[in-house]
């Protein structure tokens, strides 16, 4: 139940920062608003890790290189995000957004990329997706 709820706070407060970075962007620009968001979170998670100091920092040399460049993606997420919100809306950007990963985390899945279990997909996930993408279609009509 736990995951369900930080997966929903997730969300929500992604749609809530693609909105304001959008607004942020029309002021300062797209990559203004980009560099600000990063740096806000990186103080905040910076201010969460002095308060939890869980020592975890000794393993970091054990993360392989590629996955360290994880955070990099957020300037292309947001960028993305922002410029998308400005051009097509909102609703459209999110469904589009949820569309793009859950397509993506499927071949993940199937493929057993980036270490994670591989998962046999059976049509009513295929079917799922396929229900969304329509619903899109809907939506931007």
């Amino acid at each position: 139940m736990r995951g369900f709820l930080f997966a929903f706070f997730g969300g929500a407060f992604i749609t809530l920062q693609g909105v304001a970075n959008a607004r942020i962007s029309q002021d300062i620009g797209t990559w203004q608003a980009a560099t600000v968001t990063q740096l806000t979170g990186f103080i905040i998670a910076l201010l969460v890790l002095m308060f939890v100091r869980d020592g975890k920092w000794k393993m970091l040399k054990q993360v392989k290189p590629l996955y360290l460049t994880g955070g990099a993606l957020a300037a292309i997420i947001i960028f993305s995000n922002i410029t998308a919100i400005h051009q097509i809306g909102a609703t459209l950007t999110i469904s589009a957004v949820l569309i793009a990963q859950l397509s993506l985390t499927f071949f993940i899945d199937r493929n057993g990329w980036f270490g994670v279990v591989k998962q046999k997909l059976r049509l009513p996930q295929f079917i799922g997706i396929g229900m969304m993408i329509v619903g899109v279609v809907i939506l931007a009509l």
